[in-house]
C-alpha cells in the first residue's frame, strides 16, 4: 500500500501524522511512504530524517493525495483539500464530523473511506486515539485559562493559584473524563479551588478518591452548573459524546450569571462545543468576549505544543496505520469491531450513527457496505 502524509494546513497546526520511525516500520512491512516536503518540520522532524527512514519526499499535497492509497493526517481536511479526496482512498485522521455539515457532505461526495481517530474504541470502551490529545488539551486548558485571566488578555486579573493571604481562583470543569481529569490535576497542582462536574456518580466517586483536597466533585445538572459558574473565574468545557455533537451545558442566558473578566475554555469546541456561545478560533486569534466573559475556542489546542503532541499521537496511531496497511480496510473493519467503530463515512454513506443524527442524514450500518 502507498501511505501519504501531507503537511497540515490548519492555522498554526505544526503536528505531523507519522514519525520517521513510522515510515521505517511501514517500509519494513513492504509499504511505500510519501511525505510532503516539510510536513514534519513544525514538530522537529526533517525531510532528511524521513528519507533516511525510507520515505519519499514530494513537493506538494496534490502529489501526495494523487499517489496515496491511504492518507494519514492529524486534522480534518479543509475546503482546499476537499477536491483532492479520491473515491476508495482511505483517510485516517481526526474528523469530528458532527461539528461540520460542510465537511461531512464533502467527504460523502468524495466517496472516500473516512476512518476517524476519535471514534476508534478499545476493549474497555475507551477511545485510544483520542486519549493522548485529550490529555494534552486538558492540561493546556488550565495553562491558557490562567493566561486569559490576566488583565492584559481581558481577564479579571487573578493569579490562578493565588498567594499567601489572597484566595486562589475558582475553577469549574464540566466533564470528568480524560480532558476534565487532566485539567483538574493541573488546576489543583497550581493551587486553584476546583469543582469537577459529571453525570456519572461512579466517575465522581473515583475522582473524589484520587484528587487532592482542593478538588470538589459535584453532580452535573442545570441547577448545579448555574450555581458553579456564578462563583467561577475559569470554566473548562470537557464534555464528550463520541462521534456526536456536544450538548450545550452553558446557554447564552447563563453568561449573565458569570463574573466580568471570567474565562471559558471550551475544549469540546471541535465537537460543536458545550457552551452555546463558543465558536472555533485559532492560535493566532484565540479569544473573543461576550457579555464580559472571555471565550477561548481554539479547535486544535495540542497544535501549540507539536513536539509533545505529535509523539503522543503517533505512539497511539501507528499500530492502527500498520494494521490497515497490512490487511486493507475491508478485512480490518470486518475482523476488528473496535477499529470498525472508527468508520464514519464509507463510499458516500454515513456509517456512524452520531454523525447521521447530528445532521438528520441517513445512517447506513457498516455491515451493509463491507
Amino acid at each position: 500500500m502507498i501511505i501519504g502524509v501531507p503537511k497540515e494546513i490548519k492555522t498554526l497546526e505544526n503536528r505531523v501524522a507519522l514519525l520517521p520511525v513510522g515510515a521505517e516500520l511501514l517500509k519494513a512491512n513492504k509499504h511505500r511512504v510519501i511525505v510532503e516536503k516539510n510536513a514534519g518540520a513544525g514538530s522537529g522532524f526533517t525531510d532528511e530524517a524521513y528519507l533516511e527512514a525510507g520515505a519519499e519526499i514530494v513537493d506538494t499535497a496534490e502529489e501526495v493525495y494523487a499517489k496515496a492509497d491511504m492518507i494519514v493526517k492529524v486534522k480534518e481536511p479543509l475546503p482546499s483539500e476537499y477536491p483532492l479526496l479520491k473515491e476508495d482512498q482511505i483517510i485516517f485522521t481526526y474528523f469530528h464530523f458532527a461539528a461540520s455539515r460542510e465537511l461531512t457532505q464533502a467527504v460523502i461526495d468524495s466517496k472516500c473511506i473516512a476512518i476517524a481517530y476519535e471514534t476508534v474504541e478499545a476493549h474497555d470502551g475507551s477511545l485510544p486515539l483520542l486519549v493522548p490529545m485529550s490529555e494534552v488539551a486538558g492540561r493546556m486548558s488550565i495553562q491558557v485559562g490562567a493566561i486569559c485571566l490576566e488583565k492584559m488578555y481581558g481577564g479579571i486579573g487573578l493569579l490562578l493559584g493565588g498567594v499567601p493571604g489572597v484566595e486562589p481562583a475558582r475553577v469549574t470543569i464540566l466533564g470528568g473524563g480524560v480532558v476534565g481529569t487532566n485539567a483538574a490535576k493541573i488546576a489543583a497542582g497550581l493551587g486553584a479551588q476546583v469543582t469537577i462536574m459529571d453525570i456519572s456518580l461512579d466517575r465522581l466517586r473515583y475522582l473524589d478518591d484520587v484528587m487532592p483536597k482542593n478538588v470538589n466533585t459535584v453532580m452535573s445538572n442545570p441547577d448545579n452548573i448555574r450555581r458553579a459558574i456564578t462563583h467561577s473565574h475559569l470554566v473548562v468545557g470537557g464534555v464528550l459524546i463520541p462521534g456526536a455533537k456536544a450538548p450545550n451545558l452553558i446557554t447564552r442566558d447563563m453568561l449573565g450569571l458569570m463574573q466580568q473578566g471570567s474565562v471559558i475554555v471550551d475544549v469540546a469546541v471541535d465537537q460543536g462545543g458545550c457552551v452555546e456561545t463558543i465558536k472555533p478560533t485559532t492560535h493566532d486569534n484565540p479569544t473573543y468576549e461576550i457579555d464580559g466573559v472571555v471565550h477561548y475556542g481554539v479547535a486544535n489546542m495540542p497544535g501549540a505544543v507539536p513536539v509533545t503532541s505529535t509523539i503522543a499521537l503517533t505512539n497511539a496511531t501507528l499500530k492502527y496505520v500498520l494494521t490497515i496497511a497490512n490487511k486493507g480496510y475491508p478485512s480490518c473493519l470486518k475482523s476488528d469491531k473496535l477499529l470498525a467503530r472508527g468508520a464514519n463515512v464509507i463510499h458516500g454513506k454515513i456509517t456512524y450513527q452520531g454523525v447521521a443524527e447530528a445532521f438528520s442524514m441517513e445512517y447506513t450500518p457498516l455491515e451493509e457496505l463491507i
